[in-house]
């Protein structure tokens, strides 16, 4: 577990990306985008931003598209480069052997907590053995309400990679998280539950309930069209998720996009 860097409770930036699906090599596709590429030229453009480095940088899962130790190898040298805390869990393409063996020690983290400032972020596991969507269980529902309790006196985002709520998509949301009522039920149950992050599902996306904040990030590589109750690819560029987490709770985010590598 992290503590904050300064007592004094400044507010954060987090750098959110997500899908970034790469593979042993750099030069392998993904429906016809290179996904180094797009994660390489998402990684750039971060660094641009008037407020880098970020505070963390949430890599909310679907690191690595084929399972390749190469494939982690590859993110892990990346990241490295940037010197910033990189906080990872896994996706449903993932290993997640292999990411607790590789993304080990820092600047990287997978899974559990960590506080930064007034904030605390729980990177939560929802992934199933050969399954598309994701779950929590009773065990993983159980830290999940330990670890609420460990940082009550926090602001807290809960992160994971599978939707918690539906998207409007009927592919989509038949491989989201299984069990969302256990996942509400908890986090209804604590006061200080600011909002949930996640990725999986390939498009920007920002709501409210309960008074926490439902927000989804867009892929490094290739989105899903929104609303769409088939598979289909949207025209939308590659993009990323920026949040400002302000002392007294309050978020402010963006989203950018490369509009540049529009399909």
């Amino acid at each position: 577990m992290g503590t904050s860097k300064n007592p004094s409770g400044r507010a954060l930036r987090l750098l959110q990306i997500s899908d970034t699906h790469l593979h042993a090599t750099k030069d392998s596709r993904m429906r016809g985008v290179n996904t180094y590429d797009t994660f390489h030229a998402v990684l750039e453009r971060a660094q641009t931003d008037p407020a880098w480095p970020a505070d963390a940088i949430l890599v909310s899962g679907d690191i690595v598209q084929d399972e390749s130790r190469a494939g982690y190898e590859l993110f892990r040298s990346e990241m490295e480069q940037l010197r910033v805390k990189v906080l990872c869990l896994p996706g449903n393409h993932d290993d997640p052997k292999l990411m607790d063996e590789i993304l080990a020690g820092e600047p990287f983290q997978f899974c559990g907590s960590i506080r930064l400032e007034k904030w605390s972020l729980i990177l939560l596991n929802t992934f199933l053995t050969g399954e598309d969507a994701g779950g929590l269980g009773a065990s993983r529902l159980a830290m999940l309400t330990a670890a609420l309790k460990d940082h009550e006196t926090q602001h807290v985002l809960v992160c994971m990679h599978h939707q918690p709520l539906n998207m409007g998509s009927a592919w989509l949301d038949g491989v989201g998280l299984r069990d969302t009522e256990q996942f509400l039920s908890v986090i209804s149950g604590s006061s200080n539950v600011r909002g949930t992050l996640c990725g999986h599902v390939h498009q920007a996306s920002d709501r409210t309930r309960d008074n926490v904040r439902f927000l989804s990030a867009p892929s490094t590589c290739s989105q899903f069209q929104p609303g769409s109750e088939f598979f289909a690819i949207d025209n939308r560029p590659p993009g990323m998720r920026w949040l400002t987490l302000f002392p007294d709770g309050q978020i402010d985010t963006e989203i950018v996009w490369l509009e540049e590598l529009s399909r």
